[in-house]
């Protein structure tokens, strides 16, 4: 297959694993750029302007945390991270310094694909169609402030509805607790368990099993998904 869809560029050292991300984006379409360190990734992104990221954390001349945030200053185009990195807190660095996701290595080319697909939705949804998100029987109205599940109309408190909001305007993308709580109680707000209040909430009301939700789904120790595509 001849590829001609969105540009991805590839910022990873490992030579072979460069070039198995190549094969496999390359075989569904994509276009790929590599770059294997942060000075060459710095150095090609401008010209080629990528319209989606892989970025691995570990590179040989510097952090790829530092590097997601100097490319977040110029470009909106997704980062999606590849971390060997087991550590909570690299994954909520990486977040919080404006990647849109992250992969844990190993991963799969399906999941990589997928959510390099996820991404690319998100970004390229356009205002319009962002004011209505729709998830499975989920169906948030942005612009009503309306929430209804299969049809019927869900009540939720001025909170659980911000919260919600905030999750729906980024669907498929996972927010750290750190940025929820940024966003939907102020700058200077530091206490973690009151998303996770929020989100219990919010799980009685929207989801058929509360313990085993499909809809408002966590990623353990960084934060919460708004899955948008349901099966």
């Amino acid at each position: 297959m001849t590829a001609a869809g969105p540009l991805v560029m590839v910022v990873e050292d490992e030579v072979p694993v460069r070039r198995f991300l190549g094969a496999a984006l390359g075989a569904h379409g994509y276009r790929v750029v590599e770059a294997g360190s942060v000075a060459e990734a710095e150095r090609l992104a401008p010209g080629h302007n990528p319209e989606v990221f892989l970025l691995d954390l570990g590179l040989p001349d510097g952090d790829g945390i530092d590097l997601a945030r100097r490319l977040r200053e110029w470009s909106r185009a997704p980062i999606i991270v590849l971390s060997a990195r087991g550590r909570e807190e690299d994954k909520v660095g990486a977040l919080d310094a404006g990647a849109d996701d992250y992969l844990t290595k190993p991963f799969g080319v399906n999941e990589l694909l997928a959510r390099v697909r996820v991404a690319l939705r998100h970004a390229q949804a356009s205002p319009e169609q962002s004011q209505v998100v729709e998830a499975g029987p989920l169906r948030v109205d942005l612009a009503r402030r309306e929430v209804t599940l299969a049809g019927a109309e869900i009540r939720l408190t001025p909170t659980e509805y911000r919260v919600l909001a905030l999750l729906a305007r980024n669907a498929g993308k996972v927010l750290t607790h750190r940025q929820i709580l940024r966003e939907v109680w102020g700058p200077n707000a530091t206490e973690a368990h009151y998303v996770r209040v929020q989100v219990a909430e919010l799980r009685k009301k929207l989801e058929a099993e509360p313990a085993r939700p499909r809809l408002l789904v966590t990623e353990p120790g960084v934060g919460y998904r708004l899955r948008d595509r349901v099966g």
